[in-house]
């Protein structure tokens, strides 16, 4: 890649590759090369990083674990920066916490939940980083992130740190205005809800027996989560309905593209199995969302971003 050789000069401390396999960072395991890959910078490089890729015309993505994802067999034609780290980074104050946008989500329920440091149980099992996390409101049972949180410090493209508040963020179900922007949660505040020790241990226990039950081990099965977002009431008095619902009652449970196949158990969730490949997860996809149309008249919208080239 053009000027590849000069980043890594800049950033000797850092792990840059190039020509690497996208599929070792994703949790579909899937994905064909990019030409650089700088993998989990720690955030106070990141806006040196980011100037620098600019200066040099280098484009760029950033990626967290890589949980919702689904990237071409062909990969990609920009360098990618990975800003995920196995360490969590989480600091306590009189009234909340700050963590580092690259700790894992799961990491930051489960730390919360046993110091007792407030009520982000519902978090459990959720795959990505907490900045992935902030970026498309995750959540469950009901709940999601950007309720709790305060502030974030973020990285622009142009790599300026801004300070922003929860209401700049503009949280809706399942979206932030980051998902338009690109920009990099670098660090973010939470106020929790305070709950006793005993409680919230017991809550993760349930979420945790919950998702055993429902939903694949992504640990050991390929897959990215919900491939649709639920569908949105039409007035004030109705409630969320889940996408899986009408999903399986379009029969998308009994739907497989090659190696893609809808999970027996959650008609909402692709799984993959032997010779997989990218374009078999968006052809699947595509044929769910039609069949749900064909049979209800709605429209399911991707909650997995497809990226790279697909037929």
């Amino acid at each position: 890649m053009k000027s590849a050789s000069e980043i890594k000069e800049l950033f000797p401390e850092l792990e840059i590759s190039e020509n690497i396999p996208l599929k070792k960072f994703t949790t579909f395991r899937l994905g064909g090369p990019c030409p650089l890959l700088i993998d989990n910078p720690p955030a106070d490089r990141l806006p040196a990083l980011v100037q620098a890729l600019n200066k040099k015309g280098i484009k760029f993505l950033v990626i967290g674990q890589g949980s919702n994802l689904v990237i071409s067999d062909d990969g990609l034609d920009c360098a990618v920066i990975r800003f995920c780290s196995e360490i969590p980074h989480i600091q306590t104050n009189e009234t909340g916490i700050t963590v580092s946008g690259d700790t894992l989500l799961e990491d930051c329920s489960r730390i919360t939940v046993e110091q007792a440091l407030g009520d982000l149980a519902y978090c459990t099992g959720i795959p990505g980083t907490v900045g992935g996390g902030i970026a498309g409101n995750a959540g469950a049972f009901g709940r999601q992130i950007g309720d709790h949180l305060v502030s974030a410090e973020i990285l622009t493209l142009d790599g300026t740190v801004l300070s922003v508040s929860r209401e700049e963020l503009e949280f809706s179900y399942r979206h932030s205005r980051l998902k338009e922007t690109g920009e990099i949660v670098l660090s973010a505040t939470f106020v929790l809800p305070s709950e006793k020790a005993n409680i919230l241990q017991a809550e993760r226990q349930r979420i945790l027996d919950f998702r055993k039950e429902h939903h694949p081990d992504w640990h050991a099965t390929p897959c990215a989560g919900s491939v649709f977002k639920n569908i949105e009431p039409t007035s004030a008095v109705e409630r969320r309905k889940a996408a899986g619902h009408f999903l399986e009652e379009a029969g998308a449970k009994t739907m497989t593209v090659g190696g893609a196949r809808v999970f027996h158990q959650h008609a909402n969730i692709i799984i993959g199995e032997i010779g997989c490949t990218a374009q078999n997860v968006k052809s699947l996809c595509d044929q769910m969302k039609q069949a749900v149309l064909k049979k209800s008249g709605i429209k399911l919208i991707p909650e997995v971003r497809f990226l790279g080239r697909f037929q």
